[in-house]
């Protein structure tokens, strides 16, 4: 059957439009100069990579506090599993552009893209933060006040399933306007799930790591989250209650659109 594509308001088609044009003109571009967008190992543009910096030296518009949680993220040993900024400044403009009032974060770490997201929402407006690790929180929250938007971050030290189960028990339903999916790999299928009952429709789940480092193309035997990954990816395909973008953008990051 036939999914009806204008059933969207009218701001996400237009985005969804500019996300696929943006899409097919770097798929394009790949294909013509495989060395610019299809650089590495991995698929994607390298972290050192001259074009990456081009990239960040003309489209990064960084708020100040956000530039310093980025760096002192990066100090961190783990700074590895922070979003690239990049990503987080498209997810702020997605929140931007659907006019978002309720967020659902899965995956906070330091919180550089809960803060990112938080900068664009009305006041009145919330990001529901899950994470299991406090500490990581820690580094990122005292900056979330100094940049006057902690208010605006709940954040959930539990497992994310069950707040989002709570947040399903306590009616929220179709409330949220978006989600970001970024945590332990072999629960995506059920963080999408559900999280795709509490958006509402027109609202979108993005989707993060669904590159997995190149890892999807060849899941091994023993590599459970490359395999969660690779099965969301195949559903996704065909899921007919979402339109969807995956864009080569970080370690690849899947748009769903509720329909």
């Amino acid at each position: 059957s036939k999914m009806p594509l204008l059933s969207v308001p009218k701001e996400v088609a237009v985005g969804t439009a500019m996300l696929g044009v943006a899409f097919a003109t770097g798929l394009l571009a790949g294909r013509k100069y495989p060395s610019l967008v299809f650089g590495t190992p991995s698929g994607m543009i390298g972290k050192n990579s001259p074009l990456r910096q081009y990239i960040l030296d003309h489209s990064l518009r960084e708020h100040p506090i956000l530039k310093k949680l980025r760096l002192l993220t990066a100090d961190h040993p783990s700074g590895r599993m922070m979003v690239s900024c990049e990503q987080a400044q498209l997810m702020a403009n997605l929140v931007k552009l659907i006019k978002a009032k309720k967020v659902i974060e899965i995956g906070v770490f330091t919180g550089y893209n809960a803060l990112n997201m938080a900068l664009v929402l009305p006041d009145n407006g919330r990001v529901i933060a899950c994470d299991i690790n406090e500490d990581y929180a820690k580094i990122g929250r005292p900056l979330w006040k100094e940049a006057g938007v902690e208010h605006k971050i709940d954040l959930r030290i539990k497992p994310a399933i069950q707040t989002l189960d709570e947040l399903l028990a306590n009616g929220e339903a179709e409330t949220f306007d978006f989600a970001f999916i970024d945590a332990d790999k072999e629960n995506y299928n059920d963080y999408y799930e559900k999280c795709l009952r509490l958006i509402k429709k027109g609202g979108l789940i993005a989707i993060d790591n669904v590159f997995w480092n190149g890892k999807v193309l060849k899941p091994r035997k023993n590599d459970l989250a490359a395999q969660s990954i690779h099965r969301l990816n195949e559903k996704l395909l065909r899921d007919a209650r979402v339109n969807i973008s995956m864009l080569p953008v970080g370690d690849g990051v899947t748009l769903a659109f509720k329909l």
